[in-house]
């Protein structure tokens, strides 16, 4: 099931009702030898319960609703992790700013609105036959990659 959610900050993602849940996340940490101290237990709550992309200060207010003392060190510190194991990712912004979106299930990129910043997330890359030759020419063994496009949502170009 696919549906739309767009936050605060402009981002819009769809949401492939990821099987990304709290305690997915928590063995992730702890698997890297991290303490799931309340601080980053709290980060894990919020990235969770995510539906859309939001932003290292969004998560940081919401995480300081779970635990008061959460710090936004140790937010960026856990997206990082997160990040590090495939289980959010990074969205880029045409203005530089970013926001951490849960991973949806499946390989997907995102097209972002250079105006109102709405993003769209998308399937279907068909890199394949450019990483092969990228990694011939090389010698580089590729083993991931993030597609963004920028542009102008069809309400912004009205």
């Amino acid at each position: 099931m696919l549906f739309s959610a767009r936050t605060e900050n402009g981002f819009q993602l769809v949401n492939r009702m990821s099987v990304i849940n709290e305690e997915t996340l928590a063995r992730a940490v702890a698997a890297r030898g991290h303490k799931l101290t309340r601080p980053r237990r709290a980060v894990i709550k919020v990235m969770a319960a995510a539906g859309a992309a939001l932003t290292p200060a969004e998560i940081h207010a919401q995480a300081q609703a779970f635990y008061e003392h959460t710090g936004l060190v140790t937010v960026y510190r856990t997206l990082g992790l997160l990040a590090d194991c495939g289980l959010v990712q990074r969205v880029h912004g045409p203005d530089d700013c970013h926001a951490y979106a849960p991973v949806a299930e499946g390989h997907a990129h995102h097209l972002v609105c250079k105006n109102c910043r709405s993003t769209i997330e998308f399937e279907n890359c068909d890199l394949d036959k450019l990483v092969s030759a990228l990694q011939r020419r090389t010698g580089f063994t590729i083993s991931g990659h993030w597609l963004e496009l920028f542009g102008y949502c069809p309400n912004c170009r009205a």
